[in-house]
């Protein structure tokens, strides 16, 4: 339990990002992920509001308490007091943690936003978070207790954005690509503050570090300034063009209805 925990360090070589057993573990979990929401999705599309709630409420719970639990572990195993620094919440897939509860707990207009953003992000980030997630499978055992929770929490994400879509809970009206771009900015300029303050890498706003964002942060060269506006616009144009599919498949299925 120790060596899974991570005290005192992992003794085991980490596997390696992109190797069989990072490919198999995070499969499993996207498998896990897409069975669970397509079946709970489709059981209570009919339902009452309620009872579709109920399973958004179980996953901000479940993704806020892994969370919380992971950032307590991380500084009780770091001797560095100051170490939660480097643990705060503000990744891409951290929005999550205040989104998914916004949209299980808030009602009207906020709760529309919310699950609009949870449905647009969520499954983003479960793949980013796992296949993509090349600097924590370069660094730690695949079974281990960083890449498990992680692994879980990202999969939670991709889960309520899948759940959202199947039991129809999503709205997706345009008035609300304004407060889901509010979110999102919002939540940038927060990274990007705490990134200057304590010297990290919060939002991949300052390198690529081992992800799929390396490839956009050599196109500009590693600009100070390109390479971070260039992810916050990639951002905007990955809204702008969810909502244009999402419009896109329901007016032809209104068609084919008429």
């Amino acid at each position: 339990m120790g060596e899974f925990f991570g005290f005192g360090g992992y003794q085991r070589d980490a596997e390696g990002f992109m190797s069989w057993q990072h490919l198999t573990f995070v499969t499993s979990l996207i498998l896990i992920m897409i069975g669970l929401a397509v079946f709970l999705g489709r059981r209570n599309k009919h339902r009452s509001d309620a009872a579709k709630n109920t399973v958004l409420i179980w996953a901000a719970l479940l993704i806020d308490g892994f969370e919380l639990f992971k950032i307590i572990l991380l500084c009780f195993r770091s001797e560095d007091p100051m170490n939660w620094l480097y643990n705060l919440p503000l990744f891409l897939c951290s929005i999550q943690l205040i989104a998914i509860p916004l949209a299980a707990f808030s009602k009207g207009r906020v709760k529309e936003a919310s699950l609009d953003f949870v449905c647009i992000f969520g499954i983003l980030g479960a793949l980013l978070g796992t296949y993509g997630a090349g600097q924590n499978y370069a660094a730690y055992p695949v079974l281990s207790f960083d890449n498990v929770v992680s692994g879980i929490t990202h999969c939670i994400s991709g889960f309520a954005s899948l759940y959202i879509m199947f039991s129809g809970m999503c709205s997706m009206k345009k008035q609300n690509i304004v407060i889901t771009m509010g979110i999102l900015c919002g939540f940038c300029i927060a990274a990007y503050i705490a990134n200057m303050l304590v010297d990290y890498n919060y939002m991949f706003l300052m390198q690529g570090d081992g992800t799929p964002y390396d490839i956009l942060y050599n196109l500009v060269g590693g600009h100070k300034v390109f390479y971070p506006a260039s992810v916050v616009l990639l951002f905007f144009l990955y809204i702008t063009g969810f909502y244009w599919v999402f419009f896109q498949v329901t007016k032809k299925k209104a068609v084919a209805v008429n």
